[in-house]
């Protein structure tokens, strides 16, 4: 189980001003369920994802990953929950061909060079890619193929949860769906846990388990 307990988020915009972005939102993600997040534009819902993902520090509150502390506004521990990202080209090096994106997850992780190619390949098959993109830039791909690769250097990490933030709405809608149905299998084979952010109701209904809503720094 993943456990939001009580974040807070407060930017300091001076002495004088503070704008209290989250205030105690708590919540709790099962294994294969997804948590639906809406709210308006500025609401919070990507400030509160990348405190989930470590990327932030919340004011207050913590971040649990099965019983254990993950995250306290004094302490992260990097990477234990990875963030599936709105533009999927900007998350991947445009210097880098695919391979060498994918390489350095599992380079990261220990993964012998002899075994890498197998492990990338399992992982293409998985997000429905051929081995024919690994000598690709990001630029060379479109915007769904580009999602696909993200998601698949997401599962080098055999992920218990993801942070999906607006997965679908820099992607063509003839796209859309098949990533939406994609995401939905990977979640059914693997029992993977999604905090799914989005600002679309049909997105929302159609993926999530529960539903909440921020509204003035509550969830709602």
């Amino acid at each position: 189980m993943l456990e939001v307990v009580d974040i807070s988020k407060t930017f300091y915009i001076n002495r004088r001003r503070r704008i209290d972005v989250l205030s105690n939102i708590s919540f709790s993600i099962a294994r294969g369920e997804t948590f639906g997040l809406m709210g308006a534009s500025g609401a919070g819902k990507t400030t509160l994802g990348l405190i989930i993902a470590g990327i932030e520090s919340p004011t207050d509150g913590e971040i649990r990953l099965r019983g254990e502390v993950i995250a306290t506004p004094r302490y992260q521990r990097k990477g234990s929950i990875p963030m599936l990202f709105q533009d999927p080209e900007s998350a991947l090096n445009p210097r880098k061909t695919i391979r060498r994106s994918l390489e350095d997850v599992l380079w990261r992780q220990g993964v012998a060079r002899r075994q890498r190619p197998a492990v990338i390949k399992k992982a293409l098959q998985m997000v429905g890619l051929s081995e024919e993109v690994l000598e690709r830039f990001p630029q060379q791909l479109s915007g769904g193929q580009n999602q696909r690769i993200s998601l698949a250097r997401i599962m080098l990490r055999q992920p218990s949860f993801v942070i999906l933030d607006e997965p679908t709405s820099a992607l063509d809608v003839s796209v859309q769906a098949q990533t939406l149905h994609l995401l939905k299998d990977l979640q059914q084979r693997l029992h993977i846990g999604y905090l799914l952010i989005s600002h679309n109701q049909a997105v929302i209904n159609f993926m999530s388990h529960r539903q909440g809503r921020l509204e003035n720094g509550r969830l709602v």
